[in-house]
């Protein structure tokens, strides 16, 4: 088993797969001490043809191969894709179709974020044996039972895709995974712009000045990372973005007295620069501080509603043999138990269908939940 190390023989397998309606891809990468992922393999498979591509080949250009994944008539499948479409992304390819087994085995009925071995074994009979799942995938020359595990990833997708779709039909719910599969598509979902970094931490504040160095503080550190390809958390963790904005220190040696900076963190260039960030950003606080709009006061959620919409929600889960994460999460019943207009997917699309129309009508006193022995049942009122 030789992985393809050079451009000609990449070409010769893309030529192999563009015509195929399908292939199933996956990635082998490591991000434990970097920024960015950094790619070791990429194995690929249509029904007839299988591959395992080395990216850290210095002979191997893989644009064929971006080529065949940004190609519309060809269905890329995936398993738990986030992390493999954000990889290609940053290659400057945004996979297009895609199908994602996990959430496809959701609406299947196989239960909440199914693991791709557990799908397997239940759909082919197949143990996959996980020992060299987390191994050291960038140093070379990869071991066969590495090629053997890594290359058997997308194999085994390449026969439980068709089982998992022909299910899908007969259930009449392929256009409930499509649905899910255009979000994946959204290049938002992957941005790494460092401007909007402070959107995936929790501000705990919402006054001009500390919105303001908040936010120029989380750019700073992704900058930082990016450049630097180290984690965001060895720059500077999460409660640290938060700890400065909060006590806005403006001296480099002010940051030697805050509890989430490290020993000697003011006299680096990292003391050095966001002393002058912070500096920059008081001349003007208002230019600097994202708009965000001020969250109403918080109402008190009524307990009672939302036990009976997990309970509305499991039963009409069972019913429809799909996964109740599929469906809503607590915060989404949350927002129903106040607002019958509530932005929640689980009152759009299919989802109403499935769960949300019922969840107004119990809270209009038009359903009701009764125990019929053991089992809880929902029935109709007058």
């Amino acid at each position: 088993m030789t992985p393809i190390t050079n451009t000609n023989d990449l070409i010769a397998f893309c030529e192999a797969i563009k015509s195929a309606p399908f292939i199933t891809v996956d990635t082998e990468f490591m991000r434990e001490t970097t920024y960015w992922p950094k790619l070791c393999l990429i194995q690929a498979a249509s029904e007839n043809h299988a591959a395992i591509i080395d990216p850290l080949a210095k002979d191997l250009d893989l644009k064929p191969f971006l080529d065949v994944l940004a190609d519309e008539k060809v269905l890329k499948v995936f398993h738990a894709c986030r992390q493999d479409m954000e990889i290609f992304v940053n290659l400057g390819c945004m996979p297009a179709p895609v199908f994602d087994t996990q959430v496809a085995a959701m609406a299947a009925g196989y239960g909440d974020q199914v693991a791709y071995d557990s799908l397997v074994r239940q759909k082919l009979k197949i143990d996959i044996d996980k020992g060299s799942r987390f191994t050291d995938w960038s140093r070379r020359p990869l071991s066969e039972q590495q090629l053997h595990y890594a290359l058997g990833d997308v194999t085994h997708l390449a026969k439980l895709f068709p089982k998992l779709r022909d299910r899908l039909d007969k259930q009449g719910r392929l256009d409930w995974v499509s649905e899910e599969m255009k979000a994946l598509s959204q290049p938002a979902l992957y941005s790494t712009n460092p401007d909007e970094a402070w959107r995936r931490l929790k501000p705990r504040k919402n006054s001009v000045k500390y919105m303001a160095v908040f936010a120029q503080v989380a750019a700073w550190r992704e900058r930082m990372a990016q450049e630097r390809d180290m984690p965001r958390g060895r720059i500077l963790k999460d409660e640290g973005v938060d700890e400065i904005a909060t006590q806005i220190p403006t001296e480099p040696a002010a940051f030697d007295h805050l509890r989430s900076t490290s020993k000697g963190f003011g006299a680096s260039k990292f003391g050095l620069d966001l002393a002058e960030i912070i500096r920059n950003v008081l001349k003007n606080p208002e230019s600097f501080a994202p708009k965000v709009e001020k969250s109403a006061p918080p109402v008190q959620v009524p307990p009672s509603v939302v036990e009976l919409l997990k309970v509305l929600l499991r039963i009409r889960c069972e019913e429809e043999g799909v996964a109740p994460k599929l469906i809503a999460t607590v915060s989404d019943l949350e927002k129903i138990a106040l607002d019958d207009n509530a932005k929640v997917t689980a009152l759009e699309g299919w989802r109403r269908k499935v769960f949300g129309e019922d969840a107004l009508r119990l809270k209009r006193g038009e359903l009701a939940l009764v125990l019929n022995g053991s089992k809880v049942e929902v029935v109709e009122l007058d």
